[in-house]
């Protein structure tokens, strides 16, 4: 029994019909559904579904200088005569095709020889890239080309005594295999690249579903079942045949179509946002339903925003050239009078300053921001009167080497509360509430050091199977940092490095995921995974 969609569609083949989509056009049909039932006559035996890939194939700038100019290894082969030592073998693409040569097995090396051991002849790779040098074409009419080079080099006779042997079909597989190998080789050496492919699929009547259309189509027609209303529910007669539905009603007989939900469907890859994006997204929403402001700032910083306002001593490690990227340009930096007597005796924090001169020509350097705490406290500067709640996610920059864990730049979330009577308590309190947030259900604080902030933890969360991660630093901003601007009220402060919380959230082992392009990782990542 045939659907009336599945007879439609065998009648269209029977008429020489091949292609889905030229079905559909024709019998004003969807071509999924064209599809679906070319899928259920060939499972019935009545058509032969052929699916191919169609691929197009084009010469990159160096496969077009070869196709003009020649392969390096036939140029290399047809200079040799009956030998050349290698020394003489001046040219870079005599250099490149030697290799080729004995790939091909054109030549052997002996003693510092090149002999050669075969006449140049074309091979397919060349008359491929000959035919691409007229443009781009299709993976087949690259095979019928080279299926017809293949042609030309043998007899006529021995060709037509070779069709006589073989079976047809095996000689249409044996067309299939004529370039493979030379098309990997032509890529791997750069020469062509592939575009996009596209499926495609071809249909053909078989003996069987002559035999149906033979005895009149018409006759075997069942409908398919259509969206059930009350009526047919309570009038019609439903019957099961074979494990089939049926529905007879009102002098029609409708089938429920059947389904096999094991096979293979195509996959569907949904257009979704990246997943290291969403991550930022999701704490950037915390943030903003915590009260917090975002603030921006630029990517080029002076020395003096970067390092000298948060204390750092001119002479900090942090500052050498192996910890932070330095530009061959000044930069403008406020009046640093108090900056300077802050670095060289503490004057108005109660502290005795790092010591030594403070020299403004070390402020003035420009830096690629080693982190955004400089962006912090420059908005501190601008608004020294309370209350301030702000963070920034941006990209920072440092001179790491690249491996799985470090990358020379990555993102940071940098968050501050600047108020009256605000506590280091206050700053736990916060943090927990933003790492619950985040997902992360036991958090602890450990003492931690640095160069701004006093008190200062180190906020790890429980992770299962690695125990407790460590995810950034926090603390109260030290008075040499806000006394020179006028800060009179307690600022907490902290950072969260944001490509090692998205490692764990994403259960990634290699950092440089986050950055590269790797298109089947982004497709398999679930949209619906939990941040």
């Amino acid at each position: 029994m045939l659907s009336e969609n599945d007879v439609k569609v065998l009648k269209a083949i029977s008429e020489g019909d091949s292609d889905p989509q030229s079905i559909a056009d024709k019998l004003g049909m969807k071509v999924e559904a064209v599809r679906a039932s070319a899928d259920a006559l060939g499972e019935q035996g009545m058509i032969r579904v052929t699916k191919s890939v169609d691929e197009k194939i084009s010469l990159t700038e160096e496969g077009t200088k070869y196709a003009k100019e020649g392969l390096p290894e036939k140029n290399l082969l047809q200079s040799l005569g009956s030998g050349k030592p290698i020394s003489e073998l001046k040219d870079p693409g005599f250099k490149i095709g030697l290799g080729w040569l004995r790939k091909k097995d054109w030549a052997t090396i002996q003693g510092g020889m090149i002999r050669p051991l075969a006449s140049p002849t074309t091979g397919l790779d060349e008359v491929m890239l000959q035919e691409l040098l007229a443009g781009e074409k299709s993976r087949a009419d690259l095979q019928k080309k080279s299926l017809d080079h293949l042609k030309s080099l043998i007899d006529p006779k021995d060709l037509d005594h070779l069709k006589s042997l073989v079976d047809p079909k095996s000689l249409d597989h044996l067309k299939s295999l004529v370039d493979p190998k030379d098309l990997a080789d032509l890529k791997s050496r750069g020469l062509v690249t592939f575009s996009k492919s596209k499926k495609k699929w071809r249909y053909e009547i078989t003996e069987v579903g002559k035999n149906y259309g033979s005895y009149g189509m018409d006759m075997i027609l069942i409908h398919e079942m259509p969206p059930l209303t009350p009526d047919m529910i309570k009038n019609g007669q439903f019957s099961e045949r074979d494990g089939v539905l049926y529905l007879d009603y009102r002098g029609s007989s409708y089938r429920a179509r059947p389904y096999d939900v094991t096979l293979a469907a195509d996959r569907i890859i949904p257009g979704k946002k990246h997943p290291y994006q969403r991550l930022i997204d999701f704490m950037r929403e915390i943030m903003l339903e915590m009260g917090f402001v975002e603030i921006k700032g630029q990517i080029v910083q002076s020395s003096f925003w970067n390092f000298d306002a948060l204390f750092q001593p001119q002479d900090h490690p942090a500052r050498e050239m192996q910890d932070t990227f330095y530009l061959d340009s000044l930069a403008e930096i406020p009046d640093f009078a108090r900056v300077k007597e802050m670095h060289e005796c503490g004057r108005g924090a109660e502290s005795t300053g790092w010591g030594g001169c403070w020299k403004p020509e070390v402020a003035r350097q420009e830096v690629l921001r080693t982190h955004t705490t400089g962006v912090t406290i420059k908005y501190l500067a601008d608004h020294p009167e309370p209350p301030v709640k702000a963070f920034g996610i941006d990209r920072v920059y440092r001179r790491e080497a690249i491996d799985a864990t470090h990358t020379p730049e990555f993102e940071q979330l940098e968050g501050i509360v600047m108020d009256r009577d605000v506590t280091f308590s206050h700053l736990l309190g916060i943090l927990k509430e933003f790492y619950a947030k985040m997902g992360f259900e036991e958090v602890r604080f450990r003492p931690g050091y640095f160069p701004y902030t006093e008190p200062s933890v180190e906020p790890e969360v429980f992770i299962d199977g690695l125990g407790w991660v460590e995810l950034g630093g926090a603390g109260v901003f030290r008075k040499e940092v806000t006394a020179p601007f006028g800060i009179e009220h307690p600022v907490l402060a902290w950072g969260l490095g944001v490509s090692r919380v998205a490692m764990l959230k994403l259960g990634l082992k290699d950092l440089r995921l986050l950055y590269q392009s790797d298109i089947e990782w982004l497709r398999s990542t679930p949209v619906s995974i939990k941040l």
